[in-house]
């Protein structure tokens, strides 16, 4: 049996990946990052909905709403922290608001964050290595919200078996939680799971820091939103990279990068949302099955290179309130695609290249149910500049086999085929 130590007062050498050192307090985000009280995103502040075939404005969001300079806050101030140090089989309970530093080497310990709802929590790690075999190194049941905060480089939170259920809640991550979690600091934190490495049932938000990942699961994991504002992501070895979904509400899911460095080596996506997927500028490197998938997924900045042995970017019908689009504003995104049936950049709907370059290596670069439109920006495809979108449709290939949103028939094509029944070639260029 674990000891429980029960904390009730109110108080207060980074890792060597190829994300490198990380920024310190006040880290560099995307022009578009601001600052506010109130962090919820709502598809209606996505501007979402549908109008005939396809979507009229893509991913439109107001980012007034954010991050908070709490969020953003890199240095903790320590003045009235309360100072734990773990130890073997004792687990460690903190059920008031205030800032904890955690630190020691420990094995079997679960630090268990079980507050008002209306508390704000802030764990910072100093040099903090716990390794468990069925349950998450740190778990959130209840708070407001949980920073969990980085100020050394050698913290490390290791789950080896299968996860232990709590009640009806399967808490399958190394840090698992059931509200809002930000994740910041100038420090690094390696993270190995049997499952999963970072999840929440809520919103989770990377403002700063260095976090490594390898698992069998989703690296980090929400059911609301992911929204990136600086630091380093190193997935080393995960089934998905980023994902943000819930199984129960497809109007939910959203992934928001405006910063920071990401590098994903997964096996299935490496960026999956069910909704809105919106990239302002980040260096991002991909190496997955499906490099970057969602309902509407919009390009406005940043350095992007996808390596993908299905489809680059996916653009598909993940969510009912939407209808598939890619648009590409600004940016440079680099796709190279493996051999066999894969497409560089798969829409189920539209695809819109307003600016930005995209270079594409495959048999096939863009494959398209709607329509397509270039308005600007450089398009070069296996080595050769066009202004052309060209349209590569296989049979059996993209608008769901044959059927489109909500499970109705697709258009005939001009030779009396529905989808994709044969293969056909056209371009667009406006």
């Amino acid at each position: 049996m674990k000891k429980r130590m029960i904390i009730a007062i109110l108080s207060a050498t980074v890792l060597l990946t190829a994300c490198g050192q990380t920024n310190s307090a006040n880290t560099k985000t995307g022009a578009s990052v601001k600052q506010a009280e109130n962090s919820d995103v709502s598809l209606e502040q996505l501007g979402s909905g549908n109008s005939g075939t396809g979507f009229e404005k893509s991913s439109e969001i107001d980012t007034d709403d954010l991050f908070t300079d709490m969020d953003m806050q890199q240095t903790p101030d320590l003045a009235d922290a309360e100072y734990i140090n773990v130890s073997d089989g004792t687990d460690i309970t903190i059920d008031s608001e205030g800032l904890y530093v955690l630190s020691g080497n420990a094995d079997d310990v679960t630090v268990l964050v079980d507050a008002d709802d209306k508390d704000k929590v802030q764990l910072v790690l100093d040099g903090l290595k716990l390794s468990n075999t069925d349950s998450p190194c740190i778990y959130v049941k209840s708070a407001d919200k949980v920073f969990i905060t980085t100020i050394s480089d050698d913290n490390e939170l290791t789950v080896s078996g299968s996860f232990s259920t709590d009640g009806d809640t399967n808490t399958d991550a190394v840090i698992f939680s059931k509200d809002d979690l930000v994740l910041n600091g100038t420090g690094s934190l390696s993270i190995t799971s049997s499952d999963n490495g970072i999840s929440s049932k809520d919103d989770i938000k990377v403002t700063g820091g260095t976090i490594e990942i390898a698992c069998a699961g989703s690296a980090i994991e929400a059911h609301d939103e992911i929204l990136i504002a600086d630091g380093c992501i190193e997935v080393t070895a995960c089934n998905d990279g980023l994902h943000a979904e819930d199984n129960d509400d497809d109007t939910t899911g959203y992934i928001y990068i405006a910063g920071g460095t990401i590098n994903i080596k997964a096996v299935d996506d490496g960026i999956h949302a069910s909704t809105i997927i919106k990239i302002e500028d980040s260096d991002i490197v991909i190496a997955a099955a499906e490099g970057i998938e969602g309902t509407q997924i919009e390009i406005d900045g940043g350095n992007i290179d996808i390596t993908a042995s299905d489809d680059g970017i996916n653009a598909a019908y993940k969510s009912s309130t939407l209808s598939p689009l890619f648009e590409l504003n600004g940016g440079n995104v680099s796709i190279a695609m493996g051999a066999g049936d894969t497409d560089g950049v798969d829409s189920n709907g539209d695809i819109r290249i307003n600016g930005g370059t995209i270079s594409i290596t495959g048999q096939s670069t863009f494959d398209y149910d709607g329509t397509a439109e270039y308005n600007g920006g450089t398009i070069i495809e296996n080595g050769q500049e066009t202004n052309t979108i060209t349209n590569q449709m296989i049979g059996g290939r993209g608008g769901q086999n044959g059927m489109g949103p909500q499970g109705g028939m697709m258009p005939e094509d001009n030779e009396g085929r529905r989808g994709h029944g044969g293969r056909r070639q056209e371009n667009s260029q406006l």
